[in-house]
């Protein structure tokens, strides 16, 4: 695959998708939902169902101007279903044209493009034995206890794995007395929902002059993790990160990993596509106005009036969007 350079704005098919700095100051008040592009629906959403048991809420196939300039992929045709485990959606994303690229097989956790989602459990050995029972592909060595010198994250117990696709996933198991309270509960159900979804940044400073200071996130915790633990879970030797996360007032949170070492992770190909596997993306709720370029969306099903992509520093997608005031967002918001 072709790599070079991160450029300011991103080619993507006909259309310029936004770089950064021509989306409007912000203040963000939920992060919605995590996409997630798959290239077999059906496939994808018994893997997610029927292993992870997130529950399908709704399924919607779109195509048109509005998503053509949205995604800025020419002859889009789209099918998303929206799951949601918890309080938190995800939304899997499968373009039926064109089809775009496969994750490149050489990925590694510190590349550039890694993105993934932390699904919360409350009991690590009964995932792990399901995942295995399932025949999920490792990211990690295996689970991982992170160790009690580290005060911010010591006693998490932690698992990289990936989905039928390749898209990273990891599950994560709180001790007592860390991370949010409810992540403690014990209702019967093995996956709770989502805590986070982590994205691999080249400068923590950069990105959060971003999600911080233009889009009005919140730092809600920081860490600097590293040894033979941290480097299982990321299967990356000598890896030593710098972990920021970031929260709106709803929704999961957004974690940067920026690799302190070693420094060696790739740049997200500068042709990235909204159809190519490795894109992820993360929708971002705002009632102000998102950008001159956000383009309305004529289908209610996707809950929001009018939106627009855009990459960060490192080529990560966002959708800002305005949500419809009666929308399955805010159902979901006031659970």
């Amino acid at each position: 695959m072709k790599r070079s350079p991160l450029p300011i704005l991103f080619l993507v098919g006909f259309v310029v998708l936004l770089s950064a700095a021509a989306v409007r100051g912000q203040t963000v008040r939920a992060v919605d939902s995590v996409g997630i592009t798959v290239s077999d629906m059906d496939r994808a959403l018994a893997f997610y169902r029927d292993v992870l048991t997130f529950e399908p809420v709704a399924d919607t196939e779109v195509a048109g101007d509005a998503y053509e300039r949205l995604t800025g992929v020419f002859g889009a045709r789209i099918r998303i279903v929206r799951l949601r485990l918890g309080s938190e959606a995800i939304e899997l994303i499968q373009y039926l044209a064109p089809e775009g690229r496969p994750i490149p097989v050489d990925s590694r956790s510190n590349d550039r493009w890694f993105q993934h989602i932390a699904i919360i459990t409350v009991d690590m050995d009964a995932a792990y034995a399901r995942l295995r029972a399932a025949k999920v592909r490792h990211a990690s060595t295996g689970p991982q206890t992170l160790p009690a010198w580290n005060p911010n994250a010591g006693g998490i117990r932690a698992f990289y794995f990936k989905d039928p696709d390749g898209n990273p996933l990891e599950i994560l198991q709180f001790p007592p007395g860390k991370g949010d309270p409810r992540w403690q509960g014990a209702d019967g159900r093995l996956f709770l929902g989502i805590d986070h979804t982590a994205i691999v940044v080249a400068d923590t400073d950069a990105s959060l002059a971003l999600y911080r200071d233009r889009l009005g996130l919140r730092v809600a915790g920081t860490s600097e993790n590293y040894g033979t633990e941290q480097e299982h879970l990321n299967n990356v030797f000598g890896a030593r990160l710098r972990i920021t996360t970031l929260r709106a007032p709803s929704g999961p949170g957004i974690e940067f990993l920026e690799y302190l070492a070693p420094r060696d992770g790739r740049p997200a190909p500068a042709d990235t596509r909204a159809n190519d596997l490795w894109h992820g993306q993360v929708t971002l709720l705002t009632d102000d106005d998102p950008a001159p370029a956000a383009v309305p969306l004529p289908d209610p099903a996707l809950g929001l009036a009018r939106a627009v992509m855009a990459r960060d520093p490192d080529g990560h997608a966002y959708v800002l969007g305005n949500p419809l005031g009666n929308s399955r967002h805010t159902e979901l918001s006031h659970e």
